[in-house]
Formats: structure tokens, C-alpha cells, sequence
């Protein structure tokens, strides 16, 4: 037996908003999840609230609104710092669930352009009406926490929002709550997630379009450094999976690089326990039988207590009167109809036999012309009466020499449905 080989993570580059690092001994589903959960299910804090007080720029309401909403927000620790509005008990937001800011800008120049950008958004102390019940998420936050990302650093371009002119301004409340990708791309905390593998199409993953020369139109990415070109007498392994993944994030700035791979790791973490517990907790179809029904006791003529066609009260049992046509009357001397209690002996089911029998179901065997009524007898009517003289009563299938009338028997045989 093969032994499992550890991952292997090799960082190649970090910077304040990319890492690029190489996966080894992972399969792709393993590398595309860790991308996946990179991109959609870390929690941020972004702008989901726009009241505006006035606005008399050249853009609408609706316009700035969606501007604001993707400006990046600091989100360090936003695990602890902050609640989901569906877990809090306030009515509306509160400083336990949201972060307040506004924006109040106006140009009062003439002949000039006022360029409104992320810098503006100011901290506001005002909430909702009421709060939630006091925790400790405002301690465990970071200055700045819920400002826009860059605000008060020289190296880092604020984000244009709208261009005013004179006379013309913004001015607006702006509520931030915590969410994730998965419901809004505002709340991803990067920008993008990529990885490449098999830099040299060693396995064959893609076709390449090209008009002359392939290598020329179609030159390798940087990481083929990393592995051996292949060769042009070297077999193609049908069976080769590829196992090294070149990955690189790039954050909006709401997390670091290293925050946003760890926690994407440890939130991955989570889901697969999750699923774990849920199965192991699960119950136990295969050796519970408190769900199954009770069993059918095989009588095959003997009455028993439950059954679908046996003694007591069930389905098929005792027919309310004794009637002279029915699919399993009770006849002179004859007991309970059921559907399939009857042995195979004389009086039964679909060719019961004589008046005597004990009972009439869809099991029983051929016997005399004489008997009670059922699919296929002599005397009375059914489905498949016989041609014999014998019966007057009036079924599907009746016999010629009888008053019966119906759809017409075939001629008189021994055995079987026509008796």
C-alpha cells in the first residue's frame, strides 16, 4: 500500500495585496475548493444601506448607491469584531451589527470640479433606534475597522465615486453590515483567485489554435520553470493527474493575502466537519428496523391476525353481504374472501370450485363447474365465466349455455383461466 504524501506549500511571492505560493500532492478538487471558498464564503464588511439626503450631482440615486457598495472596507477579524444583522436583536442596526458612515460634500467654487472619492466617507456615531444585546465585538475591532480601505494613506489612490460642480452635492448615510460573497460580490475580499497547472500540456488538458507555429503563438507562463519540458519520444500517460498547482490571490485590500489563505483553509476546515458529524449522526438505515412495516406471515390458507388477504379484518378479507356476483363473494358454506388466502386445493380465486370451498381469492385453483363467483368459474358469472350450461348470473365473460352476457369467452378448455 502506497503512503500518502503531506501537501506541500511553497510561498513564491508576498505583497501587501497578492500572494503566489505552489500546492503540491493535492488533487484539482482540493485546489479549487481552497479557491472557491477564497473567493465566496469569507465575511467582510461592506456598504448595504444608502440613505441620501440630497443629491443634486448629475448621477441618480440608484448610481451612487452601487458605487458606494463596492468600495472596499477594512475587515480585519471581522469573525469577532462584528455580527450578521439576522443573528442580532436589534430592530433595525446597531454598533454591535453595522458600521455608520456618511458622506456630506459640496462644491462652492465656480468654473471648477469637485472629484468625490472614497477619502470623504467619514465615521459616523449615529444608529438605529435601538441596540442589541451588549457583547464584545466593539473591543475586539481594529482602528479603522469599516473604513474605506487606503483612507489617510498617502500611497494608496482614494476611489472616485461621482465629479460635482458648482453649487452642485452629495450628501448621504451609508450603513455597513457584515455578509459574503455568496450573497453579494461586494463582500468578496479578492479580486481574483487563479491557479495554473501542467505549464507544458504534459497531459493533454488543452488544444491550442495556432496558424503556424505553436511554441511561437503559444509561449510558456513563468511557472513552467518549474518542471521539466517534456519529451518528444515520451509516452502519454493516460492515468497522469496532475498534482501541483501554481495559485496566486490578489485582495481588494478589505484582507491580507495571508489572512484571506488561512481562514479560506480553516472556513474549508469547517464545512468538511460539518458534513462529517452530519453523516455520522445521521441514522442508520441499514440496521434500523424500527421503520419497517411488520412482517406478512406466510399462512397460505391459515387465517392470521394482519395480512393484506388473510383471516381477520384486512384489504381483502370477508365481502359485507353475500353477494352472487363479486370477485370473491362468500358463497353457501364458503368463509372469508380474502385476495390471496386460499390453497390450492378446491374453491379459490380466479376458478374457484365448488359451493364448498372454504375460501374465494386470486389464488386458488381450478375445480368443479359448481362454486361460487370469481374471474374465471362455471356456474356464476366473472371475468372469464366458463361456457358451461350452469349460472345465470351476468358477468364480463360468460358461458354459452347460461344467460350470461358479456365480452365473450374462448372456447372450453381444462386448466388455466377457461375452465
Amino acid at each position: 500500500m502506497a503512503q500518502e504524501v503531506e501537501p506541500i506549500v511553497r510561498i513564491r511571492e508576498l505583497k501587501k495585496d497578492r500572494v503566489n505560493f505552489v500546492l503540491e500532492n493535492v488533487d484539482m478538487a482540493m485546489a479549487n475548493s481552497i479557491r472557491r471558498v477564497c473567493m465566496a464564503d469569507l465575511p467582510t464588511v461592506a456598504i448595504d444601506l444608502v440613505e441620501i439626503e440630497s443629491n443634486t450631482s448629475y448621477l441618480s440615486d440608484e448610481f451612487i448607491s452601487h458605487r458606494l457598495g463596492m468600495i472596499p472596507l477594512l475587515s480585519t477579524n471581522c469573525d469577532e469584531a462584528i455580527r450578521y444583522t439576522r443573528d442580532c436583536t436589534c430592530s433595525s442596526y446597531c454598533a454591535y451589527c453595522s458600521v455608520v458612515l456618511k458622506l456630506d460634500i459640496k462644491c462652492e467654487t465656480a468654473h471648477t470640479k469637485v472629484d468625490v472619492t472614497s477619502d470623504h466617507l467619514e465615521p459616523s456615531g449615529q444608529y438605529g433606534v435601538d441596540e442589541g444585546d451588549a457583547g464584545e465585538e466593539l473591543g475586539k475591532r481594529v482602528e479603522g475597522f469599516g473604513l474605506p480601505v487606503g483612507k489617510n494613506d498617502a500611497t494608496v489612490p482614494p476611489i472616485l465615486i461621482a465629479r460635482i460642480g458648482n453649487g452642485q452635492e452629495i450628501k448621504a448615510r451609508c450603513i455597513a453590515k457584515k455578509g459574503v460573497a455568496k450573497e453579494h460580490a461586494k463582500w468578496s475580499p479578492c479580486s481574483a483567485v487563479a491557479f495554473e497547472y501542467d505549464p507544458h500540456n504534459k497531459l493533454r488538458h488543452t488544444s491550442y489554435w495556432f496558424e503556424q507555429d505553436e511554441k511561437a503563438e503559444w509561449p510558456l507562463s513563468e511557472n513552467a520553470k518549474e518542471e521539466e519540458p517534456p519529451r518528444d519520444d515520451e509516452l502519454f500517460d493516460f492515468n497522469a493527474k496532475p498534482n501541483k498547482f501554481y495559485m496566486q490571490v490578489e485582495t481588494v485590500g478589505s484582507l491580507t493575502p495571508q489572512e484571506v489563505v488561512l481562514r479560506g483553509l480553516s472556513e474549508l476546515q469547517t464545512k468538511l466537519a460539518s458534513l462529517m458529524v452530519g453523516l455520522k449522526s445521521g441514522p442508520d438505515l441499514d440496521n434500523d428496523d424500527s421503520n419497517l412495516p411488520p412482517s406478512v406471515p406466510q399462512t397460505n390458507g391459515a387465517p392470521a391476525t394482519t395480512s393484506w388477504g388473510n383471516g381477520a379484518a384486512t384489504w381483502g378479507n370477508a365481502s359485507p353481504r353475500p353477494a352472487a356476483n363479486s370477485w370473491s363473494p362468500t358463497g353457501p358454506g364458503a368463509s372469508n374472501s380474502t385476495w390471496g388466502n386460499a390453497s390450492p386445493r378446491a374453491g379459490g380465486a380466479w376458478s374457484p370450485g365448488t359451493a364448498a370451498a372454504s375460501n374465494a381469492s386470486w389464488g386458488g385453483s381450478p375445480a368443479a363447474a359448481t362454486g361460487a363467483n370469481a374471474w374465471g368459474n362455471g356456474a356464476s358469472s366473472g371475468w372469464g365465466g366458463s361456457p358451461s350450461g350452469a349460472g345465470a348470473g351476468a358477468g364480463a365473460g360468460a358461458g354459452a349455455g347460461g344467460a350470461n352476457a358479456g365480452w365473450g369467452s374462448p372456447p372450453q378448455q381444462q386448466g388455466g383461466w377457461n375452465v
